[in-house]
């Protein structure tokens, strides 16, 4: 999709399947605005021309023929499907293209996603993957053909080590992806029950709508049993190994300060809950790890993350999963509730 919206436009809300290819810049919008409010439609739109024409109108609608080339099924909108996208529609037709544009512009498609999620959470229930941390349950539904990968929606990993290296989407955003995947899946497999990961209401800054989050609550749950030792392996090679070299990769020269600043402010995170002593403990040793972490290829990460996984995550995943007993239908090691999962 082409959003001609202009960039302001696209940043408060759009769809994750868009690109931004804006008709007017945010200055010539808000330009035309003034004008609009102040004399009118005519000497707005009159105005719109003449901010938009000669070189730059011919560099934007390359922008279009250019994406149009590589996605020959594009589609555009604006904000109403109105005289934005009519216009691009008609620079294009000039230019020999012929691009459909979406009836109703963003709002229709905002306004039609978001009855689709509620509309689904009111009529279906859910198959809800629980477990320990560190039991591997996003790699089980973006494996599943049936699994909604909120997580990735949301671009965020949901524990207080989760957030990204980059940003997470606007509320709005998150929402329309969560809509789009739904969608994309319930139509693959109209049968089967879409398989989520348990999730707290927020994730990250970002949080599920209440009308979901309740569906969720209500739904069927399937848990999955794992040693200690095996859950710490794996979150010491996400929260650690993998996170340092994706740190590196990303901040390149300034990497190695902003791994050790993930690592305390991520811990400062849950201090409340930590209490103050142990949050000053657990700091040392991870401060201590940080300065040996080249010479012991990071083993020393463990201490933290194992006093850290025991005294704060287990603690509450346990209480979480204490009140929902009632509603678990499987419960087993990783591989079979993979294998359940499969066969339901």
């Amino acid at each position: 999709m082409i959003d001609v919206r202009a960039p302001v436009e696209f940043v408060s809300g759009a769809l994750p399947c868009a690109t931004n290819l804006p008709l007017m810049t945010d200055d010539e919008r808000h330009q035309v605005g003034i004008r609009y409010k102040n004399n009118g439609q005519q000497p707005a739109i009159e105005l719109g021309h003449q901010l938009v024409n000669g070189e730059i109108k011919q560099q934007r609608v390359q922008a279009w023929q250019k994406f149009i080339s590589a996605n020959p099924s594009a589609v555009l909108y604006c904000a109403r499907g109105g005289l934005r996208s009519e216009l691009s529609q008609q620079w294009l037709a000039q230019a020999g293209i012929d691009c459909p544009k979406v009836e109703g512009g963003y709002k229709s498609l905002r306004g039609f996603l978001y009855e689709y999620l509620m509309n689904y959470c009111a009529n279906n229930m859910f198959t809800v993957v629980s477990g320990m941390t560190g039991t591997g349950k996003t790699e089980i539904i973006q494996a599943l053909p049936t699994g909604l990968d909120l997580e990735g929606a949301a671009n965020h990993k949901g524990s207080s080590f989760g957030r990204p290296l980059d940003e997470q989407p606007a509320q709005i955003d998150f929402e329309n992806r969560i809509a789009i995947d739904l969608l994309k899946v319930a139509d693959q497999h109209p049968q089967s029950m879409v398989v989520l990961e348990d999730e707290s209401r927020n994730i990250g800054a970002r949080h599920i709508p209440h009308y979901f989050a309740d569906r969720m609550a209500a739904s069927q749950f399937v848990v999955i049993d794992m040693d200690f030792e095996e859950r710490l392996e794996r979150l010491w090679q996400e929260y650690v190994v993998e996170r340092y070299l994706n740190t590196m990769a990303y901040f390149g020269a300034s990497g190695e300060q902003e791994f050790a600043r993930y690592l305390r402010e991520s811990l400062l995170r849950v201090q409340k809950r930590l209490g103050g002593q142990r949050t000053k403990e657990l700091l040392a040793s991870m401060d201590s790890a940080i300065e040996i972490q080249h010479k012991d290829n990071f083993a020393s990460h463990r201490h933290w993350l194992a006093v850290l996984t025991q005294e704060y995550y287990d603690p509450m995943y346990s209480y979480q999963l204490e009140k929902k007993k009632d509603l678990v239908v499987f419960r087993g090691s990783r591989e079979t509730v993979v294998e359940w999962l499969e066969r339901s």
